[in-house]
């Protein structure tokens, strides 16, 4: 059930083409990074990361405002559960973030010179997978049904992005942003900063599905 709810909201984020704007944001953010010469990785990586951590949140909050609250009962009886809906959120998110990490990761590779070996495309993953997975679980905490106004899932978003994103001791986005740029790159520490960003996220997806929607 999970997995067809995954095709439901992907259909349904695809048909509306409600994607399009944070997808643009992004491709416009990465494109002074990448457009010229962004210089030898994975460094050039930590700025795409930072970025996609407020896109993530923009993302997650539209996929999960897609449905009015009529709607969210009728597919939460329909599927069984709240638990079931926001599994299926929560993967639809985690699919498109995985799919704007790779957009990131690819560019450079493609388009510049640069060698780019196996470590330092393993490392790249991993930073960008901890924001994206953060960003969802912001977002699925910031959007209905435990914010209901957009003003206040604004608001709100906005703040935890820059109070958290910022800082480069805090785990996982600062810091893994702040691994890029060190040298030698730490793959154990960005490991974890993916590993809690995963886990923050299912956090985020247990909270989420115990609120009831109205």
């Amino acid at each position: 059930m999970s997995w067809a709810l995954v095709r439901y909201y992907s259909a349904d984020l695809l048909r509306s083409q409600r994607f399009l704007l944070p997808f643009l944001l992004y491709g416009m953010l990465l494109a002074p990074l990448f457009g010229g010469d962004p210089g030898p990785p994975p460094g050039t990586w930590a700025a795409s990361v930072l970025a996609l951590y407020p896109v993530s949140v923009w993302l997650t909050v539209t996929v999960a405002n897609t449905e009015d609250p009529v709607q969210r009962q009728v597919t939460i009886a329909a599927a069984g559960g709240r638990g079931r809906v926001t599994v299926g959120i929560l993967l639809t998110c985690l699919l498109a973030d995985l799919v704007l990490a790779a957009f990131a990761l690819l560019w450079p590779v493609l388009a510049t010179a640069y060698d780019y070996p196996p470590h330092l495309l393993a490392a790249g993953a991993l930073a960008h997978f901890a924001a994206g997975a953060t960003g969802t679980a912001v977002g699925l905490l910031c959007a209905r049904p435990v914010v209901r106004g957009i003003g206040w899932t604004a608001v709100l978003g906005a703040t935890v992005v820059a109070a958290t994103g910022f800082q480069r001791w805090l785990p996982p986005v600062g810091e893994a942003a702040r691994t890029l740029v060190d040298t030698p790159v730490s793959l154990p520490t960005l490991a974890f900063d993916a590993a809690l960003a995963l886990a923050l996220a299912a956090v985020a997806g247990v909270l989420v599905s115990r609120v009831r929607a109205t």
